[in-house]
């Protein structure tokens, strides 16, 4: 096989990058935007010694998942893996990407429950962050970055984000181009704006959208931007500055300035009404995770059970089974979500909760002295360190229940796990990100006898 050649391929798989599969001469073979069951002429753009990467030259028989696309920009920004096949094919490529993370990287056969679908395929994400470009006219645009790249690609609607979020980012670049705001330049580190950044309130009748604005520094100009914005529109009920004078690919700086109303928004998840600043973790798609939290007090059996919370952002998993058990501590290292935590438990009302702000290994190796029964882990994508998973083990908790963005991490993680005295009994997909390659799971995790 040689670059620039056109193959003949049948698509048999799915991998979890979102990428076709199919074997030509005996060599592994992957194209994207491709269902299984397509009969493809693919042109080979990269070749190595067992493998090779192609891209669809002509579709000759097209797979049965099929489906028509009606996003512009599907192909082109980085973001969607899966609008061409049906909601159905994509739950079962996901279910399937779960079961071989655990089974192939984690030497692992627990029970699998069946994945469970979001309620949205569109429209569903309550958070935003769209890089600021300026096209070859000098105008600022909103967009994503296209796959492996820091390239944005325009996109005026993203179809996994609510429509007013269009509107706000529309209005925001437009209006910064009237007020002289540039866009920021990563190459030459020049330039203000470098994000628009969203989070939406979903259950809260007036929980309402904060808009931050991440820029390399602070012009006069944003004091009338932000102005112009709560004008506009009223949903929104404070604008942020963040500043991010750094060259670096993370998004926020440390430094922020609230210009109008308020840095935070206020939501209920799981009937817990929670209190969110722009760096806190909260799960984009509300109503999926609400799914996903029910299961975690199902497997964790919290009544009059001590529950350590790790990685507890602002604290919605452990505070929505805290009036079950007998108490619950939770650790979390970034100081706005642990301050988010504690008013949350303050407006519940609840006594038997409390949180401290540290790494979550060094939290239960040096500053909690409990025995706790539960221990629940939600670790962000490049899962536990050691040092967390060897102190969960020495804390010898009855179970764990760990949930996840990433099933390699996880199943690494739960390998760990068992080789210091634990059991994988159960582990559920479940879908809080439609149309991407991404897939959330939550495991069951017990201690052996």
């Amino acid at each position: 096989m040689n670059k620039n050649e056109i193959i003949k391929l049948s698509i048999t798989a799915l991998t979890n990058e979102g990428f076709g599969f199919g074997k030509h001469d005996g060599m592994a073979v992957f194209v994207p935007f491709t269902a299984v069951g397509d009969e493809i002429e693919a042109k080979v753009v990269k070749v190595n010694k067992s493998y090779a990467y192609t891209k669809v030259e002509k579709i000759l028989s097209p797979s049965p998942d099929r489906v028509v696309n009606l996003c512009p920009a599907f192909g082109k920004c980085g973001g969607c893996a899966f609008r061409h096949i049906a909601y159905d094919a994509e739950l079962k490529a996901k279910e399937t990407f779960v079961e071989e993370a655990f089974v192939k990287i984690g030497g692992l056969k627990p029970d699998f429950l069946p994945i469970v679908p979001s309620d949205d395929t569109e429209r569903y994400r309550n958070k935003l962050e769209m890089p600021v470009g300026t096209d070859e006219n000098g105008d600022l645009f909103c967009g994503f970055f296209a796959s492996r790249s820091h390239r944005i690609i325009p996109v005026g609607d993203c179809l996994l984000q609510p429509e007013i979020f269009s509107e706000i980012t529309r209005f925001i670049t437009e209006k910064a181009r009237v007020l002289r705001i540039s866009a920021y330049c990563e190459e030459r580190h020049q330039g203000v704006i470098r994000h628009i950044y969203l989070r939406k309130a979903v259950n809260a009748k007036n929980g309402g959208i904060c808009c931050v604005i991440v820029a390399r520094k602070k012009v006069p100009e944003f004091t009338k931007l932000a102005r112009m914005i709560s004008e506009k529109f009223p949903e929104i009920t404070g604008v942020v500055l963040n500043i991010n004078p750094e060259k670096t690919n993370v998004i926020l700086g440390e430094k922020e300035v609230v210009l109008y109303g308020k840095a935070e928004i206020s939501d209920e998840m799981c009937g817990i009404p929670v209190e969110i600043s722009p760096k806190s973790f909260y799960q984009v798609n509300t109503k999926a995770a609400e799914k996903i939290y029910r299961k975690a007090a199902e497997f964790a059996e919290p009544k009059g059970k001590v529950i350590l919370d790790l990685y507890c952002g602002t604290g919605t998993i452990g505070l929505s089974m805290a009036k079950d058990a007998a108490k619950l501590i939770g650790a979390e290292i970034i100081p706005e979500a642990v301050e988010n935590a504690k008013g949350n438990a303050n407006k519940l009302g609840i006594s038997n909760a409390e949180f401290i702000c540290a790494d979550a290994g060094k939290a239960i190796l040096s500053e909690l002295k409990i025995s706790p029964d539960v221990i629940l882990l939600d670790p962000p994508r490049k899962g536990c360190s050691e040092e967390t998973l060897s102190a969960c083990a020495k804390m010898k908790p009855e179970r764990i229940v760990m949930i996840s963005c990433n099933p390699a991490t996880a199943a690494r993680d739960c390998k760990r796990l068992s080789e210091l005295g634990y059991k994988l009994n159960a582990v559920q997909a479940f879908d809080l990100f439609p149309r991407t390659k991404h897939v959330e799971c939550i495991m069951c995790i017990q201690r052996m006898k």
